[in-house]
């Protein structure tokens, strides 16, 4: 029986979110994290623009790394717009770090970003979590456990 998940993040307004790893891991702990942006990447998220499919984040000493996000060049950038695919730092408090960096170390756990939001402050965040990765027996039978809700969803409309 897997453990309930903590309440969700303030999320007012989300710009990119990464729905296939859901399918592809099991999400074990999730945490909220800051991210190094510079203007244009800000103004760029702002317009709904962004990226995460493909992305992870990795541990290197004590900070964490957001890899391979693509947030596209700001339309009315200058000659100083951003690269769209750099590495951008995450911001985590020491204790999380320790422990994302025990769970990859020990556990064999990946770290992957879930959605990239603007928080009730106007802030930009990013939704990570620990989470493992399924194998296709496990996506099967996700895929039934969904078809079948969808089926008793449909099944209680109908009989009203």
């Amino acid at each position: 029986m897997a453990k309930p998940l903590p309440p969700p993040f303030d999320k007012a307004r989300i710009v990119a979110e990464n729905r296939r790893a859901r399918y592809d891991y099991f999400v074990e702990d999730r945490f909220e994290a800051g991210i190094v942006l510079t203007g244009t990447e800000v103004k760029s998220l702002r317009q709904g623009e962004g990226s995460i499919a493909e992305s992870y984040a990795t541990v290197n000493g004590d900070e964490v790394w957001l890899i391979n996000s693509h947030i596209p060049e700001y339309s009315h950038g200058n000659r100083m717009n951003h690269e769209p695919r750099r590495q951008r730092k995450l911001l985590l408090s020491k204790r999380e770090i320790a422990k994302l960096n025990g769970a990859i170390t020990r556990q064999g756990l990946t770290v992957v970003p879930l959605s990239i939001y603007f928080n009730g402050r106007g802030k930009a965040k990013i939704e990570i979590a620990l989470a493992r990765g399924k194998k296709a027996h496990d996506k099967r039978e996700t895929i039934k456990e969904r078809d079948w809700n969808r089926e008793k969803q449909r099944l209680l409309r109908s009989s009203g």
